[in-house]
């Protein structure tokens, strides 16, 4: 279908975002060479997930749990029925108008993304520590007129409105159970809220029949480099990737209970911890509490989850607690554990299966991407190797000139597939796509047996007196010492080596920062890597900075 036949069939009668894509020569190339890639060209990814439980007679399983709800599949169509039906019928909201979801993983705040999707908007999901500033730039850059917002996270929202006038309308929902956050908030729904407008709701809110290629969702980009950037994804692209990595890599069924910590307004939250669940008919599961390594490790045990997303750091962190649960003789449910949104550590990975006895099921992704595209099963992992290229994608290590190197080298990661970057209105498209491949700006090599290795991001790559040191590696290394929590390795200025190995280092209890414990990380790594890359410097800090979604910004330590 050609872009004119595809304007004509889209619903969306907004074309605000249609009409801020990239020019057709910055597009990335987007193929679907596996037969479960090729999606109706009219497709409502909502709709299609749902048909899907129809098909399967799915109705009477599980969906979203928490501590204090269980709502099947077939109660889940209803309530995002009636929230469709509220934000056409009362908001007067037409298929394209953007809607800013401001909440933390909560079954309202799923709900809430799944009402908006259906009724042929787009979901503009926040962060749900972002303040007012950043808030703002969200709503100026999406042009959004209608939030939904968790209503214990209300006032930064209200407080831009007056600066965003595009904004009209905030309407609350979730129940108010958040008394660590606002302590005299009464327990039942705030009037006028989402919930209470959609409990009004009589009827079917009709399919809106969008096209596979109207927009679905604007993801912005977690700011790990500095400034967010907002990827667009259509409905063709997140039923695309519902059939990739979950379907050959992932293998979920409707007998698995998923949990875990990345946000929903994250696409690896996105995807691992609601649509990917839908698409088999598996059930979620929301903590009501907040999550702390050693609360979720204990959420783990009591929801009997059989499925873990996190990100490397957590696990990490989590391990001593699920040591204890073990060692008490707590049965675990636990058969798959996935590791994304930040280079995995070895150290990691054999930490975490002495404690449980599961292999980490580690990825590569990107929110351009929407999803991961180089993993492994449990069973086809190779030690240090982040996987193989996930069915469906294509991808190579090429130079600066784009050209592919050849295998054991260190270059730039390139990828194509079902998916790829489309940039709202950004000049840094022409960055990230070159000649149809989508360039995510890490730095890989790639083996014989076509296993990736993972070794910075690009512009974290470290020349010392000519030598290239990964931080990772470094990382790594670092972590396989006792005294060591969490640790980042950067490069920085030096006159006479050009860079410097620099390590960053958050210590266990009981070991103190002093130049002796220095010295002893230094001869540490100079015994497990190359002398050249051990850390020239040292420095003991309490945290690293870290983005809400718990990825690294190195970029903050650069300039410290």
């Amino acid at each position: 279908m050609n872009a004119d036949m595809r304007a004509k069939a889209s619903a969306q009668t907004d074309r605000f975002v249609h009409e801020r894509l990239p020019a057709p020569d910055q597009w990335p190339q987007m193929r679907y060479d596996l037969p479960e890639l090729q999606i109706p060209d009219q497709a409502n990814l909502v709709d299609v997930l749902l048909a899907q439980i129809d098909a399967r007679d799915l109705w009477h399983r599980p969906f979203l749990r928490s501590q204090t709800e269980c709502l099947n599949y077939a109660e889940v169509s209803r309530r995002i029925n009636r929230i469709a039906l509220v934000l056409t019928q009362d908001l007067g909201l037409v298929p394209g108008n953007r809607v800013l979801l401001r909440g933390g993983n909560s079954i309202a705040m799923a709900l809430a993304w799944l009402g908006v999707v259906k009724a042929g908007l787009v979901a503009v999901a926040s962060m749900p520590l972002l303040r007012a500033k950043e808030l703002g730039e969200i709503l100026g850059k999406a042009q959004i007129e209608v939030a939904l917002c968790d209503a214990a996270l209300l006032g930064e929202l209200q407080q831009v409105q007056a600066q965003q006038p595009c904004l009209k309308t905030i309407v609350p929902f979730g129940l108010f159970n958040a008394q660590d956050v606002l302590p005299n908030l009464p327990t039942k729904p705030l009037a006028d809220s989402l919930e209470q407008r959609a409990a009004l709701k009589k009827g079917r809110h009709p399919p809106c029949p969008t096209a596979a290629d109207d927009m679905a969702l604007i993801a912005f980009t977690s700011g790990t480099t500095g400034q967010p950037k907002a990827a667009v994804h259509t409905h063709r692209d997140v039923l695309a990737a519902c059939n990739a990595w979950p379907r050959h890599v992932l293998q979920a069924n409707e007998h698995d209970v998923v949990m875990g910590s990345p946000p929903l307004a994250f696409t690896f939250g996105l995807g691992g911890l609601l649509l990917f669940p839908m698409s088999v008919g598996a059930c979620v599961y929301f903590p009501d509490t907040k999550y702390t390594p050693e609360a979720m490790a204990a959420h783990l045990f009591e929801s009997r989850a059989t499925i873990c997303y996190t990100a490397p750091t957590f696990y990490r962190q989590m391990e001593p607690f699920m040591r204890q649960h073990v060692q008490t003789g707590r049965q675990i449910a636990l058969r798959i554990c996935v590791s994304a949104g930040e280079a995995l550590p070895d150290a990691t990975r054999q930490l975490w299966k002495q404690a449980t006895g599961i292999e980490l099921l580690d990825g590569i992704g990107a929110t351009e991407l929407f999803h991961i595209f180089i993993s492994s099963k449990p069973g086809d992992v190779r030690r240090g190797a982040i996987g193989q290229v996930v069915p469906g994608y294509s991808a190579k290590v090429v130079d600066e000139n784009g050209q592919e190197m050849p295998r054991g080298s260190v270059g730039s990661l390139a990828v194509i597939g079902p998916t790829g970057c489309k940039y709202l209105d950004d000049a840094r498209q022409s960055n990230y796509v070159k000649n149809g491949w989508n360039h995510p700006g890490d730095a890989v090599a790639q083996d014989a047996d076509g296993y990736f290795f993972y070794q910075s991001r690009a512009d974290d790559m470290i020349i010392t007196a000519g030598y290239n040191v990964g931080g990772p590696e470094v990382e790594d290394a670092l972590l396989q010492h006792p005294a060591v929590a969490e640790c980042a390795v950067v490069g920085v200025p030096d006159t006479e080596r050009g860079m410097l190995v620099k390590a960053f280092c958050v210590l266990r209890p009981g070991h103190a920062g002093t130049p002796q414990t220095a010295q002893a990380l230094q001869d540490h790594v100079k015994a497990t890597l190359a002398p050249y890359k051990y850390p020239r410097q040292v420095e003991f800090v309490a945290a690293l900075p870290r983005t809400e979604t718990g990825k690294l910004q190195r970029f903050k330590l650069r300039t410290t």
